[in-house]
């Protein structure tokens, strides 16, 4: 009894054994190319124990046979505008080390919303974490008929096998979001405003940066002429009269040519404007510096002083900040 348990048992683990090697090479088989066969299509071997195996084994999966399948889209969802044409790339890869295999899509990516208006292939082989990947691109051509939240559908795809079933896979369908033509129109007009105003903007704040750094400077300068017309006002009372009233008159002729946005004040003649009456007023500043110029009498101090108040008041300056 206890010997023909053990027979029974021995059996049984060769039959697991058998059985799971049919298998393996069942699996291997298929990634296999017959001389037979024609390229691109998943054969068989002519095994005599994948025959056997066939009857009682199912087709094994894409992903178990390293087949997969992508589309050039994923992630967020697609963004276009009603009457865009588009290219909608799908494909599938497997390893170059295995059979070429033929791939045969069996579904469309048209709806009622987007046109299917043609679809190409091509073949190629990448490099990808160090193996070499086989692949073959669907691009599909799609147009957008409506606006509003669409949908490109999976598109179904099979491998045919010599034994008269297919490897079927297909891909994640894709959501799109198509805009108005008008919606659209609307955008770019906002935009192009926003872009304006705040162009506006930059200029407006560069030419008011501008008038202040001016500003700035005409209150330094003005503040420079200023200090000069106080130091002539110490030394109205011990400076020789004539020599006084002609720094005097180089300090006016400072102010004139700032005022005028003159770069050289030496090149300013003041009896010239007075005479054009750009200077109203000036007639006797101009009449006092020609007399000290020209060698006329002394004046005293306290003439002179009354001179310099009159240019301090011609200039806008005060004597007290």
């Amino acid at each position: 009894m206890k010997k023909n348990a053990i027979t029974k048992a021995v059996k049984a683990t060769k039959a697991k054994h058998a059985k799971a090697e049919a298998q393996e090479k069942y699996a291997d088989s298929l990634l296999a190319v017959s001389k037979n066969d024609s390229a691109n299509v998943l054969a068989v071997q002519p095994d005599s124990v994948a025959e056997d195996a066939s009857n009682e084994l199912q087709l094994p999966t894409p992903e178990q046979l390293g087949i997969s399948i992508s589309t050039g889209f994923s992630g967020d969802t697609l963004k276009v505008t009603k009457g865009d044409t588009i290219d909608f790339p799908i494909t599938v890869s497997w390893s170059a080390n295995g059979s070429a295999i033929l791939v045969v899509p069996t579904g469309s990516a048209a709806t009622k919303d987007i046109a299917q208006v043609g679809v190409s292939q091509e073949s190629s082989r990448i490099v990808k974490d160090g193996k070499e990947l086989a692949q073959i691109t669907f691009n599909y051509k799609l147009a957008i008929q409506d606006e509003g939240h669409l949908v490109i559908p999976a598109i179904r795809f099979e491998i045919p096998t010599p034994m008269g079933q297919s490897l079927s896979m297909r891909s994640e369908p894709v959501h799109v979001q198509a805009k108005g033509r008008a919606e659209t129109l609307t955008t770019v007009v906002v935009v192009v405003v926003a872009l304006v105003v705040l162009l506006s903007g930059i200029l407006r704040m560069r030419r008011r940066a501008k008038a202040k750094a001016v500003l700035e400077k005409w209150k330094v300068a003005l503040s420079a002429v200023r200090e000069r017309m106080l130091v002539l006002k110490q030394r109205v009372n011990v400076a020789d009269s004539r020599e006084w009233l002609l720094e005097l008159e180089g300090v006016c002729k400072d102010y004139v040519a700032l005022r005028f946005h003159v770069k050289d004040a030496s090149t300013v003649n003041l009896d010239n404007l007075v005479k054009a009456g750009v200077l109203e007023g000036w007639e006797h500043l101009v009449e006092e510096f020609a007399h000290a110029r020209y060698g006329g009498g002394i004046r005293d101090s306290f003439e002179n002083k009354e001179t310099w108040k009159l240019a301090l008041s011609l200039m806008g300056l005060e004597e007290e900040e």
